[in-house]
C-alpha cells in the first residue's frame, strides 16, 4: 500500500483555494506501487502501469484504404483519364506478394495489401469499367491516394499508450490492433468508506425519531466504484471517540484510503478530528469553496484519510473536487481539468468574494442556446436538486454577482462522476 507520513497534508492558511489543494494532493500523494497484469478485456477503466510500446507497425503492411482499382501512378496518362487492363485481384487477407504487371491495373478491396508495384488506388464508384474488361481511370487523382503506408498508423517501437492514462474501449481497441493480449496496469485503491453520527440509520431500517437514513455512503462507494477502486462498506461510526479510533485504525490496515462523511467541522459532537489524533494525523481544511467547506485530510496508520462534510450537496462538491483527484493520485492516473462549457445564466445572483461558488442548474436550449436554469432551493441537504439539475455552474472567487444573460462556466454532472 501507499504509505503516506503523518504530516503529508500540513497546511497553516486559512481558507484553501482548489487550485492549492489539488497541488497540494498532487504532490504529497504517492501512487499505488503494487501493478498487475489483466487481460486486455478486462483492462477498460484500469490505469495503465508503463508506457505501452507498439510491438508491431500499425498497419502492418501497405494496404488499401478502398475498393477499387490499384494502379501505379507513374503508369497513368498526364492528361486527360487513362485505359488499362486489368492483372489481377487482390482481396483482404490474401494476395501478399503479388506483384503487378506495369501498366496494368489490379481489383482491389478495402484491407487487401498493396501488390507490388502499385502505390495508388481508384475508388470503384469513380472507374468506368468498359466492355471489352478494361477500366477507365479519371485524372486528377494524387499519388498514394486511397493507400494505407505500413506504419501509417503508428510504428513499431513507438509510444502507444502513455503511463498513466486511464484506459478505455479506443485504449484497448489499440492495444488489441497491436496484438497486445495482456497487459499491465495498477492496482486498484483499496478504499474504506464510513459515515457518522448517531441520527444516521441503515435504509430498510424502521426510521427512528430524529434519525435519518444514510445516502452519503452510497453515493461514496458508487463514485468510487465507477473511479476504478476496490470499496469495502464499513457501515456507519456511531459519536463515540474510543470506538471510532478503534475502527479507523483497523480500515487503514489493509486499505489505501479511508473515507468517512460528516463529523469533521468543528462542534462539540463531531468526534472524528479526535478519534484520528489517537491513531495518525488529521488537517482540518477549511476550502474556499460553497457547499463543502469544512474537508478533513489526514494520515491514519499510513494509510490517506478523507473526511467529508456531512450534507449530501457538499459531499458531491468535495468528492469532485478533493477525493475524486486523491484517488487519481493513488491509482497512478493523468488527471486532466476538467472541461467548462459557457452556458447564459438564466438567474440573477449575488455571492461574497473569495469562495468559489457551485450553482445546480438546470440546461434547456433555447433559439439555439444553452440556457441555464437555477434549481430554487439552494441547501446543501437538499438532494433533489442534484437528481432534477444537470450540473453546476462555476463563480470563481473574484464574482460578486451574476445577472441573468450573462455567460457562465459550467460543469456537466457527467464529467464528475
Amino acid at each position: 500500500m501507499a504509505q503516506l507520513t503523518d504530516d503529508a497534508f500540513a497546511f497553516g492558511g486559512d481558507l484553501m483555494r482548489i487550485e492549492e489543494a489539488l497541488a497540494h494532493v498532487a504532490a504529497h500523494v504517492p501512487p499505488i506501487a503494487e501493478t498487475e497484469r489483466v487481460a486486455l478485456a478486462a483492462a477498460d477503466g484500469r490505469v495503465l502501469a508503463r508506457p505501452l510500446l507498439a510491438p508491431v507497425d500499425l498497419p502492418p503492411f501497405d494496404n488499401s484504404a478502398v475498393d477499387g482499382w490499384a494502379v501505379a501512378h507513374a503508369d497513368l496518362a498526364p492528361e486527360g483519364p487513362t485505359e488499362m487492363e486489368v492483372g489481377g485481384r487482390v482481396t483482404a487477407g490474401h494476395g501478399a506478394g503479388h506483384r503487378a504487371e506495369r501498366g496494368r491495373a489490379v481489383r482491389i478491396f478495402t484491407g487487401a495489401p498493396m501488390p507490388e508495384g502499385c502505390d495508388t488506388v481508384f475508388m470503384q464508384e469513380d472507374v468506368a469499367v468498359l466492355d471489352d474488361g478494361r477500366v477507365r481511370l479519371p485524372a486528377g487523382l494524387k499519388p498514394r491516394a486511397n493507400a494505407r503506408p505500413r506504419g501509417e498508423d503508428i510504428a513499431k517501437g513507438t509510444e502507444a499508450l502513455p503511463a498513466g492514462r486511464r484506459l478505455d474501449p479506443r485504449d484497448v481497441a489499440l492495444a488489441a490492433a497491436l496484438g497486445i493480449a495482456e497487459i499491465e496496469v495498477i492496482r486498484r485503491p483499496r478504499v474504506a468508506v464510513f459515515s457518522t453520527g448517531d441520527e444516521i440509520l441503515e435504509p430498510g431500517q424502521p426510521l427512528a425519531p430524529a434519525s435519518l437514513y444514510d445516502s452519503n455512503r452510497f453515493s461514496l462507494m458508487a463514485m468510487l466504484a465507477r473511479a476504478g477502486c476496490l470499496v469495502t462498506d464499513l457501515g456507519i461510526l456511531k459519536d463515540e471517540v474510543g470506538e471510532t479510533a478503534a475502527r479507523l485504525a483497523a480500515a487503514a490496515h489493509d486499505h489505501d484510503l479511508v473515507v468517512t462523511s460528516g463529523g469533521v467541522s468543528t462542534g462539540e459532537e463531531d468526534h472524528v478530528k479526535a478519534a484520528l489524533a489517537k491513531g495518525g494525523s488529521m488537517v482540518f481544511w477549511r476550502l474556499a469553496i460553497k457547499p463543502g467547506r469544512p474537508v478533513a485530510m489526514g494520515v491514519v496508520d499510513g494509510a490517506a484519510f478523507v473526511g467529508l462534510p456531512g450534507n449530501p450537496v457538499a459531499v458531491f462538491v468535495t468528492w469532485a473536487h478533493v477525493l475524486r483527484p486523491v484517488v487519481a493520485a493513488l491509482s497512478g492516473a493523468t488527471v486532466a481539468p476538467l472541461p467548462r462549457q459557457s452556458v447564459i445564466a438564466a438567474f440573477d445572483y449575488r455571492k461574497k468574494a473569495g469562495r468559489r461558488e457551485y450553482v445546480r442548474v438546470s440546461l434547456e436550449l433555447e433559439d439555439g442556446r444553452l440556457v441555464a436554469r437555477k434549481y430554487p432551493i439552494d441547501g446543501a441537504g437538499v438532494l433533489t436538486s442534484l437528481t432534477r439539475t444537470d450540473g453546476l455552474v462555476e463563480l470563481a472567487e473574484e464574482t460578486t454577482r451574476v445577472a441573468a444573460g450573462d455567460l457562465v462556466p459550467y460543469l456537466d454532472y457527467r464529467l464528475l462522476v
